[in-house]
């Protein structure tokens, strides 16, 4: 009875094991492109659709992805002017004490927030990373609640960091998934400084004595590349958040969970290279000359011209730029009181049953109601003309 029991549980893991090999396969056959990692994602940067999913939600260790995270808080701080470039930074021991990569500050050394920003993201330093969280937030503890808090606000409801550097030798529950980290890159990006960073190849700090080379060889070798970040760990495999951006379309390729080096770069690039033979990014216009004043009735003003408003760039894929087609749903008359802003209508673009976004047509003034006293003033003027 034993032996038969062992046999049948032998039996069923093989074929568990079996059959998730062959999910796995027929997967990897539905898609556009060899995909060499554990989980992958192809996402339009502009408007978050997702292009290739693979084991997209899949939870996995990030590695050095994990900054993406901090470097959007510290971006997000510049931005609000929270913190300045130029503000100097005092390393604290337990910064200077991180390991794996890192520009080896040392306690109580100064280095401007510029410097560590390019630190993190060219050279992905653990220490000067470390630093920025700790300025920001006062510890790195307090940096590690900032950076989950956020990461729930951008509904990465699979992601969990229990450091900001991505050292995963002691954790268990830093993981993340490649739909997450495509959801923040694309809110990084969204931070037009950044791109001063993640995109340079060579350089360095302490006025040239210590040297920087991005970890990130798209940078390099990749036409239209803007960043963004790489990490690899044993845990993670070799992973990857890569961003390029060409004729107006910007995509990110996400690769998490590759054996070596040279497959995840090359995953993310048959990625990218794929997004853009297929799609294309396009801004519709609106014909003004469809869209007549609006009658108002009772109203000081007879008529009232909406505002015309000014469409997004949409992502399209490519040869059907002439099936764009726009529906115009729009008052033949309002009553007065007219408020500033109030909805008159509508613009709807779409191609075929797919909607590429819907833009309200508005009032860009107010018009007051016509009274009784504003009739015998108007009267009077007439008869005194």
């Amino acid at each position: 009875m034993r032996k038969f029991l062992y046999s049948v549980i032998c039996l069923a893991l093989s074929c568990a094991i079996f059959l998730s090999f062959a999910s796995s396969a027929f997967a990897q056959d539905r898609l556009p492109v060899e995909i060499k990692a554990k989980a992958a994602v192809l996402m339009d940067a502009s408007t978050g659709k997702i292009l290739v999913k693979y084991n997209e939600n899949q939870r996995l260790y990030p590695a050095s992805v994990t900054k993406i995270m901090p470097l959007l808080l510290v971006a997000e701080a510049v931005d609000s002017k929270k913190i300045s470039l130029n503000d100097r930074v005092t390393v604290s021991s337990n910064a200077a004490s991180k390991g794996g990569s890192q520009i080896w500050l040392k306690e109580g050394e100064q280095m401007t927030v510029d410097d560590l920003l390019k630190s993190t993201a060219v050279y992905s330093a653990n220490d000067a990373c470390t630093a920025l969280g700790e300025y920001l937030a006062g510890s790195e503890d307090a940096f590690v609640s900032l950076l989950n808090e956020r990461a729930a606000q951008l509904g990465m409801s699979n992601t969990h960091f229990e450091n900001c550097t991505g050292l995963d030798d002691t954790t268990e529950n830093h993981l993340t998934t490649a739909l997450d980290i495509a959801i923040m890159s694309r809110e990084l990006l969204k931070h037009e400084m950044i791109i001063n960073y993640t995109t340079i190849w060579m350089d360095s700090v302490r006025d040239g004595e210590t040297e920087l080379v991005n970890t990130n060889k798209l940078v390099r070798f990749f036409e239209g590349t803007t960043g963004l970040k790489t990490g690899t760990t044993s845990k993670a495999g070799c992973c990857i958040s890569a961003s390029a951006k060409r004729n107006g379309t910007h995509l990110i390729a996400v690769v998490m969970g590759s054996e070596n080096s040279s497959d995840r770069f090359e995953t993310a690039k048959a990625l990218l290279n794929w997004g853009f033979s297929n799609y294309s990014t396009v801004t519709p216009v609106i014909d003004s000359t469809l869209i007549p004043p609006v009658t108002v009735i009772n109203g000081v003003e007879a008529f009232i011209q909406p505002a015309i408003p000014r469409p997004e760039s949409v992502l399209i894929s490519k040869g059907r730029e002439s099936e764009i087609n726009q529906t115009i749903d729009l008052a033949v008359d309002v009553a007065a009181p007219v408020e500033k802003g109030q909805v008159l209508g509508s613009v709807i673009f779409k191609i075929g049953d797919e909607s590429l976004g819907e833009y309200k047509l508005v009032a860009p003034k107010s018009v007051k109601q016509l009274t009784f006293t504003v009739v015998l003033s108007r009267v009077f003027k007439s008869l005194c003309s």
